[in-house]
């Protein structure tokens, strides 16, 4: 196995445990470079777009195994309890045992129900993870939150599962539609407001190279994304501090996602609203000045994505907060920006300066 060309993170955990993140461009396809993390058998979870597209790639990157393959339905509204008892009940089919590993090729759906079938069967396979959109490379596929949605909640059935390894290539983002790339740059954008306000800036400079997909400037944001995140994680495996900041606008994104039965929104885009939300509640909490929730807003407005929200009632959005994880002894916790590039988390959110956040978000309250 070649190893030039392969920029290399490493996710360092308790114990002494620890998982590379492989960063390039052209990886997908290289001879043997996943062998290293998949034993002799391995189920691959992807869907039928990016099969066609990749899958004859991957088997050149696992050149060493038997691969069994199953295709889940592509969006949002198949992460569910249904879809992962497919892949559950294709590994019992295929007579997988507890040396298999799965491997997610895809998107952020595939990488969590890919994820959440490893966590469990046989109390815990191996996983690799493949991450085909930018909004899995530098969120959910790095990190070990594996989880299926219910019609209650977004995420609310779910398991703490690290990869093996990470694979992420840039190249295979020149396949994605105009809309899911925009998607997956609110969450580069979180990454500056949370930790670094001059990757902020960096990104503030270069939004016509990033959307140009220059492969020097997306290599650029994806790796610092990534690292970003690698480090909360290795400070807060499973999420009992620091790690809530990752939440940043999701608190506010997951609900617009619920109020809209997951089907109008991509993920990335209920987030860029809930990050405008999460500014505004921010600034409203006397932590921000307005100037800092207009230039955030302003940055994702020229990525592409929509940063309000029309035709959902503000009570409908109040209403599916409550169902939202970090709700501690009936207290719903808020991630804040103290100033760009530092975030933290509060639950003293008087109720009055919540909904008068959701209410400026809405497109129905004017500017």
């Amino acid at each position: 196995m070649s190893t030039a060309g392969v920029d290399r993170l490493e996710v360092t955990l308790g114990d002494g445990r620890s998982y590379p993140i492989l960063l390039g461009e052209g990886l997908l396809g290289r001879p043997g470079l996943l062998d290293a993390f998949v034993g002799s058998q391995a189920l691959v979870v992807t869907n039928s777009a990016v099969a066609s597209l990749l899958l004859p790639k991957l088997r050149q990157s696992l050149a060493a195994a038997q691969l069994d393959v199953v295709e889940i339905g592509d969006g949002e509204q198949f992460k569910t309890l249904a879809t992962y008892a497919e892949v559950i009940d294709d590994l019992v089919r295929q007579r997988h045992n507890r040396d298999t590993t799965v491997v997610a090729l895809g998107g952020g759906v595939v990488g969590d129900v890919a994820g959440f079938a490893a966590a469990t069967y046989q109390r815990g396979v191996g996983l690799v993870q493949v991450p085909t959109t930018l909004l899995a490379q530098v969120d959910s596929a790095v990190g070990g939150k594996t989880a299926v949605n219910h019609p209650g909640g977004k995420n609310l059935i779910g398991a703490f599962h690290q990869p093996r390894a990470v694979l992420v290539d840039v190249g295979v983002l020149r396949t994605l539609p105009t809309r899911e790339f925009a998607a997956g740059m609110a969450e580069v954008v979180k990454y500056g407001v949370i930790a670094d306000a001059e990757f902020l800036a960096w990104l503030e400079d270069n939004v016509k190279a990033l959307l140009a997909q220059d492969a020097s400037a997306l290599l650029h944001a994806v790796r610092r994304a990534c690292a970003i995140k690698a480090e909360v994680v290795a400070q807060d495996e499973r999420e009992a501090g620091r790690r809530a900041i990752l939440n940043f606008g999701h608190t506010f994104g997951h609900a617009i996602e619920a109020a809209t039965g997951y089907q109008r929104f991509l993920h990335g885009e209920a987030v860029a609203i809930g990050m405008v939300m999460a500014m505004t509640l921010s600034e409203r909490l006397g932590r921000v000045q307005l100037h800092d929730t207009e230039r955030v807003a302003a940055l994702l407005g020229a990525l592409g994505l929509p940063t309000r929200v029309d035709g959902v009632p503000a009570e409908d959005l109040r209403r599916a907060m409550g169902m939202d994880k970090k709700v501690r002894d009936g207290r719903l916790r808020f991630v804040v920006c103290d100033a760009l590039g530092a975030c933290s988390v509060t639950a003293d959110a008087p109720e009055d300066t919540v909904r008068s956040a959701i209410a400026a978000g809405l497109a129905s309250h004017g500017t």
